[in-house]
């Protein structure tokens, strides 16, 4: 894998719930890039759309209710919306792999984890069992599993939240995946956990020169880890930027709202900005802008037209009418 290589390209993705209450539209053309060695965070409020993108990316989307309605999936080149099951088979685990958000949940909790992860490596690799569990005892040593061997052969209720997300992040990379998907790693663990989950992701990543899409709700792990920001609302990505030009000067009133509403040394008893109002319902985008009920700096055609993601720099976008006004302001 070369430096800087372009990995995934997602363009224009849309995809729709089909509910007993009506249709949901749950992507509205999503796009973004991640290359090699690249850390791109998928910023957002719950219900944006981002863990349905990855589910999308890694075809394990439920189908129904979900439906692919429009778009593509490109991995180095190949459309894996149109290519067979078999191929997408192939390149989930091998070549793009994922950790999930409850890694409770996602762990079987009826066998070991060294089973679990051995079970990849002899179905996919054709390991014998020996050499199965040699590799998966490594993977643990990775993630820094204490008394890797003898954890191994312990299940996942006898792992504390933060080593159940290392056992994850050692399936995760048992195939030796060139993109990893972490949605949101380091939910429902104590702040000390989830410095040491960001600290070994980045520490693997930069080993393996891996692109990572790091989807979470969190900017204090953002600015910490990420070269790219993606912000989604409403099933859209509402600005794409540099970490740092995205931190130092937001383009889009919905990630400015984000940023003021962090806690500040500086601000010290003052009361913290809150976004009005709610996200809305993917059952009923208002039109127009889907952010337009709650922003500030809303005017007439906000509620009429549809902004589309205007440039505003190198590699940056931002879909407002007002972009550069927003970027001036809190430049």
């Amino acid at each position: 894998m070369s430096d800087n290589e372009l990995l995934l390209e997602v363009e224009d993705l849309h995809v729709e719930f089909r509910t007993s209450d009506g249709v949901a539209n749950v992507l509205n053309g999503v796009g973004y890039s991640v290359h090699a060695g690249e850390t791109l965070a998928v910023l957002g409020e719950s219900g944006s759309g981002k863990s349905v993108t990855a589910q999308t990316v890694m075809g394990i989307l439920d189908t129904p209710p979900g439906v692919i309605t429009g778009g593509a999936v490109r991995w180095r080149g190949e459309d894996l919306l149109t290519a067979s099951d078999e191929r997408r088979r192939e390149v989930r685990g091998s070549e793009i792999a994922m950790i999930f958000q409850d890694a409770l949940s996602a762990l079987n909790p009826v066998f070991t984890v060294g089973f679990q992860i051995e079970e990849q490596l002899r179905v996919r690799l054709g390991m014998s069992k020996k050499d199965a569990r040699k590799r998966a005892i490594e993977l643990l040593d990775t993630v820094r599993i204490p008394a890797a061997e003898r954890r191994i052969k312990d299940y996942p209720h006898q792992f504390s939240g933060g080593m159940r997300q290392r056992a994850m992040i050692a399936m995760s990379l048992a195939l030796d995946p060139d993109l990893l998907i972490a949605d949101e790693p380091t939910t429902a663990l104590d702040v000390t956990v989830q410095a040491q989950i960001m600290d070994l992701l980045a520490e693997i990543q930069a080993e393996r020169k891996m692109g990572l899409v790091l989807i979470t709700h969190d900017l204090g792990v953002v600015a910490e880890v990420a070269d790219r920001i993606a912000v989604m609302y409403a099933g859209r990505i509402v600005e794409q930027a540099d970490v740092v030009e995205l931190f130092r000067a937001p383009a889009h009133p919905y990630t400015a709202a984000l940023m003021d509403s962090l806690p500040r040394l500086d601000l010290k008893g003052q009361t913290l900005e809150t976004i009005k109002g709610l996200p809305p319902s993917l059952l009923d985008i208002p039109p127009g802008c889907a952010f337009h009920p709650r922003c500030k700096r809303a005017e007439a055609r906000c509620s009429e037209e549809v902004p589309p993601p205007l440039g505003i720099g190198f590699g940056r976008t931002s879909a407002c009418h007002f972009a550069e006004e927003v970027v001036n302001s809190r430049a």
